[in-house]
């Protein structure tokens, strides 16, 4: 599909085995692909024969094919090509690896007979870390991995890690987040770069494999920004994933995916907090396997700290990856953040509509308690004093007062103790709770004590408590 006005042209285009078909799309402009013959997948999600495919928000994919196939392509991206060099074979090793682990980790849960041949072999489930530079195609790996795994016909359920707040995920930008995978996610936009989570929208083609995440709010585009709270939301999940597997024993032998922010392999920040927070995480998930994606000088780094514990494997970058500039990144949150209150839509046919509400509230009292995540200065202790180890301290906001930062502010809405004796908390140990959702505030009428919310849904958020971050999104 083209932007209003442009005619619609439609194009077949017949790949070899091992091939693939990469494209790009400018704002404004969407994509209709429609598998003709043969067999052919999108990051391993398999396509269905003669259905189309819509794709648009500036989105840039392939579609890959083992053995071969025609495709019929309906719109104008801005950069299209068929390629024959890809790295999907090493891929495909690494999931055949993977999916070993998870046999042999099964097979030892129910004490089934082990061949000879494995006696010696370790019965772990594949718990991998993917570190990489920035554009790499980390993300594009992980989908890839959970993809091949969901579709293996073995009932697989996987964990999939999203440790790079820049991303979003499932939620908006500013969370990190984490859900177990059942089918394959197909993404057709970069507003949702994970796949669907449920909605109370009416039933539709995205919300078929919608997800269940559970998320914490970061808040920032980039982990080095506060590195303390991110190491204290990586231990969060990890604690919850723990639980999970106390009760699920099978579902642990599925394995689990971490995708990483690149500021875990090179950036501005120190080497001991990178080296900090990729160890927060292998010791939060467990992790047993670190793909290291393209990079020579991160894959030495690896080896030397971590190949007594674990493997460190280094595989190739897809010539495919296209490098991303910070204004496209920026668009890439308003789509998401659009997406998040009033659904998806690509034209001409992909709507997923959904009804937020908007509500005029008193700013006395205050009907959301508004919290902001700070450092307390160190210039703020009494001298010779030292600082007590606390990652964040959560500063009450009164939206009546000029300056508060609150309009346009993206604000994470926490979820409600489950035990009522956590009701009175640390102002540090709020930012343990994990989101329930999200809330925009529209309008600030300061002269006569109104605000104006924009929420999801009809549901009131009245006395709830709610944490701002660097996020500011405007319709």
């Amino acid at each position: 599909m083209a932007s209003e006005g442009a005619p619609i042209e439609s194009k077949e285009w017949t790949l070899d085995p091992e091939t693939e078909y990469r494209f790009e799309l400018d704002p404004g402009t969407s994509l209709a692909i429609k598998l003709i013959r043969g067999h052919a997948e999108v990051f391993g999600a398999e396509l269905a024969a003669n259905k189309p495919y819509l794709f648009g928000s500036e989105c840039k994919a392939a579609i890959f094919t083992w053995r071969g196939c025609t495709i019929e392509v309906t719109g104008h991206p801005s950069t299209e090509y068929v390629s024959e060099e890809t790295p999907m074979a090493a891929y495909a090793n690494l999931h055949i690896a993977f999916e070993q682990m998870r046999v042999r980790a099964l097979r030892d849960l129910r004490g089934s007979p082990v061949p000879d041949y494995e006696r010696d072999k370790p019965t772990d489930p594949p718990r991998v870390l993917v570190l990489g530079p920035e554009n790499s195609g980390k993300t594009t790996i992980c989908k890839l991995l959970i993809n091949y795994a969901v579709r293996a016909g073995q009932g697989w359920s996987p964990l999939l890690i999203n440790t790079d707040p820049a991303e979003g995920g499932w939620a908006a930008p500013g969370a990190l987040s984490v859900a177990p995978v059942h089918s394959p996610l197909l993404t057709c936009s970069p507003a949702s770069p994970l796949g669907a989570a449920a909605t109370s929208a009416p039933p539709t083609a995205l919300s078929s494999n919608a997800l269940l995440p559970l998320a914490y709010w970061y808040g920032h585009t980039e982990a080095k920004r506060n590195p303390l709270l991110v190491e204290r939301v990586i231990r969060n999940i990890g604690e919850n994933i723990n639980d999970k597997y106390q009760v699920d024993l099978e579902g642990r032998t599925a394995g689990l995916i971490v995708d990483t922010p690149s500021s875990f392999a090179s950036g501005s920040g120190s080497s001991d907090e990178r080296q900090r927070l990729i160890k927060a995480c292998v010791d939060a998930f467990k992790i047993n396997v670190i793909l290291v994606v393209g990079h020579e000088k991160l894959n030495v780094e690896m080896q030397r700290t971590f190949a007594k514990q674990l493997t460190v494997v280094k595989i190739p970058k897809s010539g495919g990856v296209v490098e991303l500039d910070h204004l496209y990144r920026e668009r890439v949150h308003k789509y998401q953040l659009h997406t998040y209150f009033y659904g998806q839509i690509i034209p001409p046919t992909l709507r997923h509509l959904l009804r937020p509400a908007r509500r005029r509230n008193s700013l006395r009292p205050r009907p959301v308690p508004v919290l902001h995540q700070t450092m307390a200065p160190s210039s703020a202790l009494p001298i010779g004093a030292a600082r007590a180890v606390s990652e964040t301290q959560a500063v009450a906001i009164d939206p009546a007062m000029p300056g508060s930062g609150l309009l346009n502010a993206v604000l994470a809405v926490l979820a409600p103790p489950v035990n009522t004796d956590e009701s009175e908390r640390y102002d540090e140990e709020i930012l343990d709770l994990p989101i329930s959702g999200f809330i925009v505030i529209t309008n600030l009428d300061i002269p006569h004590r109104k605000m104006t919310v924009l929420t999801p849904n009809q549901g009131s958020v009245v006395g709830r408590t709610a944490v701002i971050g660097s996020f500011e999104w405007s319709e």
